[in-house]
């Protein structure tokens, strides 16, 4: 016992240091890590952290919170997590479902409208024999059935849209600690600014912003579930592109990031390049045609931290090209290398 404890005492004297050294809080959870660390418990969990710390490279606060997740949390937290993410990414598919569903329905019903006005202006006029008027009738009577149905599930769908929205805004409660996002699994935009707080400016940190080109018009033609599918697709491009320097995120709507640490604007500009070509191979099947979705492009901006830039200067730069990329005609990497 007074073994035990003397070599507890010990390894919290390490601990309390690398806290300091690190600039991280002593909550519970980055204690625990930090103690595990020390005492060299998880050796998968020291290897990460080592080749973190290799270039005295500060740790965000996400990053040890991932961290924790990984290598500390028990497997009930691992579970519940993961469970989450699955619920918001299902719920996220529904919603858009319904809405192109509803899209579709009043798409329908206009059609109906329009022939229910010519099936009344043949009956107006004349244009038919009895026997035919009263197949005619006969005919406008099921479509008004047709019609009332149509309402009568346009209705019901607004209403699931709005529990659905409603049971998202509760799950969205219950992620304010999230770190990832649940359509494409890469980090979310709450990570990165975690991860933009701790840059050092003489470490060499790049940011690449990526927007994928006309992704509204996939939305409008193909619906949002494709359109889903195609950020699934670009997001998992970006993170099989990523080298052990790079990490990918999704910024938001179809806006993707990708932080570089030890990287200078020419390389960041050349793995840039690389996922660009990456993109370009995406091919998205429509599930209700079975025809392919090719030639999805994106465009890229690039900048790189100085020391006389802020942290928000950072992404007003790479913003800034990105824009001009867009503007010159979209799928390049801007500024060119």
């Amino acid at each position: 016992m007074a073994d035990e404890l003397e070599k507890s005492f010990q390894v919290l004297k390490q601990t309390i240091p690398l806290l300091i050294k690190h600039q991280i809080s002593a909550i519970p959870t980055n204690y625990a890590l930090w103690y595990t660390y020390a005492s060299n418990q998880s050796a998968p969990l020291n290897a990460e952290v080592d080749k973190l710390t290799v270039n005295n490279q500060p740790i965000s606060a996400a990053k040890i919170q991932e961290l924790y997740r990984q290598h500390l949390a028990d497997t009930q937290e691992v579970e519940a997590w993961q469970l989450r993410q699955t619920v918001e990414a299902m719920l996220i598919e529904l919603s858009q479902s319904l809405g192109d569903t509803r899209s579709d329905t009043q798409n329908f019903k206009q059609a109906i409208d329009n022939r229910l006005s010519d099936l009344d202006k043949v009956e107006r006029e004349g244009w038919s024999v009895e026997e035919v008027m009263q197949l005619v009738r006969s005919l406008v009577k099921e479509t008004q059935h047709i019609k009332r149905s149509t309402l009568d599930f346009t209705a019901a769908l607004s209403s699931a849209e709005k529990e659905i929205s409603e049971l998202r805004a509760k799950l969205k409660d219950s992620q304010q600690n999230a770190l990832f996002d649940a359509l494409t699994g890469l980090y979310n935009r709450r990570y990165l600014d975690e991860e933009l707080k701790v840059m050092q400016p003489d470490k060499g940190t790049c940011l690449v912003m990526v927007d994928i080109d006309h992704f509204k018009s996939i939305n409008d033609q193909f619906g949002h579930q494709m359109g889903d599918r195609v950020l699934k697709a670009v997001g998992k491009k970006l993170k099989d592109s990523c080298r052990d320097n790079a990490s990918a995120f999704r910024f938001g709507g179809e806006e993707f990031a990708v932080l570089l640490k030890d990287s200078k604007l020419k390389q960041a500009i050349h793995q840039a390049e690389v996922m660009r070509r990456a993109i370009e191979k995406v091919s998205v099947v429509d599930r209700r045609t079975g025809k392919s979705l090719d030639g999805i492009s994106a465009s890229f901006g690039v900048a790189e931290f100085s020391g006389a830039m802020r942290r928000s200067d950072l992404l007003e730069q790479a913003d800034k090209q990105l824009y001009q990329a867009k503007t010159l005609g979209r799928n390049r990497v801007m500024p060119l290398g």
